[in-house]
């Protein structure tokens, strides 16, 4: 909780850099991610930070809730979500972008995965969010396949989904 203000100030710049720039994942400030995404993170252990110099580069949210679009595809491997990551809210602050703070990131997902004895790891992203995809391609992640996750937000519709069996 003592980095609260430090992960809203995060999200703002994040959505604040989408806006003047290409918005690829389709956040926007005020409405995703906000300062109760971190504080509902932060309430179920799910959120982690990466920080050097005491200072968040970036931030994500690991935890065992999948959209209900997931049921949609043939996964790589058949688990109950107790025993599956699914990954959220990957967010690199501006100033860090092309720094491997993504890539450390996804990194940890794996460890900390590994560490929990977890068989998977699953996400979904954008269909318009090149640079994540990429990086999740690069991490070794598999595409399964696209959805619709129902969120009734015209520019987002379509979302890949990726899995990386441990």
């Amino acid at each position: 909780m003592n980095d609260l203000d430090e992960l809203e100030n995060l999200y703002n710049a994040v959505n604040d850099f989408y806006k003047s720039n290409i918005n690829y994942p389709g956040w926007k400030k005020g409405v995703y991610p906000v300062r109760e995404t971190a504080i509902k993170g932060i309430k179920n252990n799910s959120l982690f930070v990466l920080k050097l110099n005491n200072k968040i580069l970036g931030t994500v949210i690991l935890n065992h809730e999948p959209e209900i679009a997931y049921n949609d595809v043939t996964w790589g491997i058949e688990a109950k979500y107790k025993d599956i990551i699914v990954i959220h809210t990957l967010a690199v602050h501006p100033k860090n972008i092309n720094k491997g703070v993504g890539i450390n990131l996804m990194d940890f997902a794996k460890i900390y995965g590994k560490e929990q004895k977890i068989k998977t790891i699953r996400l979904d992203v954008s269909i318009h969010n090149k640079p994540a995809i990429a990086l999740y391609e690069k991490c070794g992640y598999n595409y399964v396949g696209t959805v619709d996750l129902r969120l009734n937000i015209p520019d987002l519709v379509w979302f890949k989904l990726y899995e990386l069996i441990l």
